[in-house]
């Protein structure tokens, strides 16, 4: 009788549900290319201290495989994979083994990476900075990507570098924001724009978000709360002097966007972007919390 209590608990086990968190986070040009060696170890420690099961992690500058290696086993990580060590590369890393399904880099402003990790396909972005036009052509490769894999359980998460329909209304408050933009785009020598009719643009993430995905942020979090960039670690740069200066500017372009059936299993989701934080990036942390079954 013992005998087969062990048996059916021993295989039962992976039936039960298993909660993951997955965080994704711009840690802004590398910390300087390795040179501030305090935000990297104030943010180090904050991923730590969150525990998470996977890291998505964009603007590793400088970085190398040994170098993402040794980051991530200082918040328990045994695997990680790095995109490229040139540019701004993007990488994954977990508790568990990761499978590398793709490294993309053609037709990409940074590039992606393609990768799974418990169960679940992670397609980690960055899109391009400058132009909405280039966007929607990496927004339909990826989207081409993610059609083709047969697994229900994925994630696109990153740095979208783009609008939601989600938060139109919070954008219509945003004119400093867009009058930026056109003076932007009138001196860019390249012809780059971030906006399309002279106004704020939504399509980037509406062709990721009819796929379909769903961004579980908006799901779960307040409206008040959600912005991811700027953060006051960009007071004294460019045209932010004061923290008030920020306001204006403030809008969300980090996402994690999960399956329709992986969104049904997230129980909680947040964008971090309050004091602890506010000096680790330019960027706010995304971060979300599954219970696998």
């Amino acid at each position: 009788m013992i005998r087969r209590f062990i048996y059916i608990f021993i295989f039962m086990v992976p039936l039960m549900a298993q909660s993951i968190t997955v965080l994704s986070y711009n840690i802004w040009n590398g910390f300087d290319w390795s040179k501030d060696t305090v935000r990297h170890d104030k943010t180090v420690a904050w991923i730590k201290s969150q525990n998470p099961h996977v890291v998505a992690l964009q603007e590793l500058c400088g970085y190398t495989e040994d170098k993402l290696k040794t980051d991530a086993k200082e918040w328990g990580h045994k695997y990680s994979i790095l995109l490229k060590t040139d540019g701004y590369p993007v990488g994954l890393t977990s508790k568990r083994p990761i499978q590398l399904k793709e490294k993309v880099r053609d037709g990409m402003w940074h590039g992606m990476l393609h990768g799974e990790t418990f169960g679940v396909d992670f397609f980690v972005v960055h899109l391009s900075p400058s132009d909405v036009n280039f966007r929607i052509k990496e927004a339909d490769i990826i989207r081409k990507k993610v059609q083709n894999i047969s697994n229900e359980r994925f994630i696109l998460l990153g740095d979208f570098n783009a609008l939601s329909l989600h938060d139109k209304e919070a954008m219509k408050t945003k004119t400093a924001l867009l009058s930026q933009h056109r003076e932007s785009a009138k001196s860019n020598k390249k012809g780059h724009s971030n906006l399309r009719n002279d106004a704020f643009d939504f399509s980037v993430m509406a062709e990721f978000l009819s796929l379909p995905t769903v961004d579980v942020c908006y799901l779960l979090m307040k409206k008040r709360d959600r912005f991811s960039f700027p953060t006051p670690a960009l007071l004294g740069k460019y045209r932010y002097k004061q923290r008030q200066d920020l306001q204006p500017y403030r809008r969300r372009i980090d996402f994690i966007l999960a399956s329709p059936s992986l969104a049904k299993l997230c129980t909680a989701a947040n964008i971090y972007n309050g004091e602890n934080t506010r000096l680790l990036s330019d960027h706010y942390p995304v971060m979300a919390k599954f219970e696998l079954q």
